[in-house]
């Protein structure tokens, strides 16, 4: 996959991603949504996380 940035994250909506962050922790859950910030929704079975773009190192699907 490449592109720019926000066409990957378009492309990936509905999928299961891992998201690393940097202070070491990682999430992982169905890619719910994104805003033009990189602003995530992450899905996962047992809660939805909003995670702050600014915050996000990686993305990995």
């Amino acid at each position: 996959m490449a592109g720019r940035p926000l066409d990957v994250l378009e492309e990936s909506l509905g999928t299961v991603v891992t998201i690393s962050l940097k202070g070491g922790e990682s999430y992982t859950g169905r890619l719910a949504g994104y805003d033009q910030h990189m602003n995530l929704v992450v899905e996962s079975e047992e809660d939805t996380t909003v995670i702050r773009g600014d915050n996000v190192v990686s993305i990995n699907t």
